[in-house]
């Protein structure tokens, strides 16, 4: 099946282990998608932090849920590490689902049980000048260690984040250096956190606009797929939408420090993350990533060929392995700019919005 027409589409329509999910604090809220959300804007709204809501470190910090995500990873499979030191790039592996269960939850979570619905590699340059959120469509045939063939998401169900961890960076060739998920439930708290955000819908005159939701309309806006021209990849690019719209809300409101200590509140309660992944280092690439507009990050979805069926009768995404491949090699080399500037036309990226 030919793929849809991906730049006219995008917003089409109406409105068996433990998996390394032991944690360092244990019995809480469930996480999912706005994971990619979270780390964005704590990436790109810290440049204008003030010591004011940086002084809530230990009761953010201790709002943070862990997950032992990288535990039982082999080293020797792994992509080499960058040197260690400030002038580094990060990438940063979030998940998401329409789960209620959290995906750090050893009391709930059960091998087979859970599939994650969004993939995001978020990739942070290190000049620190540019930033991207790549999406993996969650239907992609890819080869999961251990297991074979099999829709990535499987990797998830099949051994929890330290699976999902080596698939990923064996598919990319590209290092994980931190992970993340979080869940819809907390898509309206972060959205009515900012008191709503702006998302940039069709018109339907071939034109596009700016339509204020809170967050019970931003959850049904990103939810929606059925109903769109190219379906799931319509549906992650509302994801994405919406992304930016957090993201270039909490960077208008950056220099408020009672707004920012909410929305901080807020971010710190709807993700885990990996043990690493403390509020000193987020603090750390805050203040490192403070030059990042919202116009500096690129949004877009891994290049694919369309939609196919595997040998057992699923319905699958093929990926465009040659166009992947290089796209993943610049990300590993950090020079996606560089990629970009000479991809295909029909790349998947996220329209800009004009200012």
């Amino acid at each position: 099946m030919a793929a849809p027409d991906r730049m006219n589409d995008y917003l089409s329509g109406p409105n068996p282990v433990d998996g390394g999910l032991r944690h360092a604090r244990r019995g809480r809220r469930g996480k999912g998608f706005v994971a990619g959300i979270v780390v964005g804007a704590l990436l790109l709204v810290g440049g204008g932090a003030t010591a004011a809501w940086f002084g809530y470190r230990a009761s953010l910090d201790d709002n943070l849920e862990r997950i032992d995500a990288f535990e039982g990873v082999d080293e020797s499979t792994r992509p080499s590490a960058a040197p260690a030191g400030p002038d580094t790039p990060v990438n940063i592996l979030v998940l998401g689902s329409d789960s209620r269960i959290s995906a750090g939850d050893p009391n709930a979570w059960e091998a087979g049980a859970q599939r994650t619905d969004a993939i995001m590699l978020v990739h942070l340059s290190a000049d620190r000048q540019t930033a991207a959120a790549i999406s993996i469509p969650r239907d992609s045939w890819v080869p999961i260690p251990g297991v074979g063939e099999a829709k990535i998401n499987a990797a998830f169900s099949y051994g929890g984040p330290p699976l999902m961890i080596q698939t990923v960076e064996q598919l990319t060739g590209v290092r994980i250096d931190h992970f993340a998920v979080t869940d819809f439930e907390s898509f309206t708290t972060l959205t009515d956190s900012l008191d709503g955000v702006e998302i940039t819908v069709p018109d339907g005159a071939g034109g596009s606009v700016r339509q204020a939701m809170n967050g019970e309309e931003a959850l049904a806006f990103a939810r929606e797929r059925h109903a769109l021209a190219n379906g799931d990849f319509g549906r992650v690019q509302r994801q994405q939408a919406w992304m930016r719209a957090i993201v270039a809300k909490a960077n208008n409101n950056r220099s408020d420090p009672l707004k920012m200590a909410g929305f901080l509140q807020a971010v710190t309660s709807s993700v885990a993350v990996d043990e690493s992944f403390t509020f000193d280092r987020m603090q750390e690439l805050f203040q490192s990533a403070g030059d990042i507009s919202t116009n500096d990050i690129t949004f877009m979805t891994a290049p694919y060929t369309g939609t196919g069926r595997s040998a057992d009768g699923q319905s699958i995404v093929v990926l465009d392995r040659a166009a992947f491949d290089s796209l993943m090699a610049a990300v590993a080399k950090d020079d996606l700019p560089g990629f970009l500037a000479d991809a295909p036309e029909n790349m998947d990226l996220l329209p800009a919005v004009v200012q």
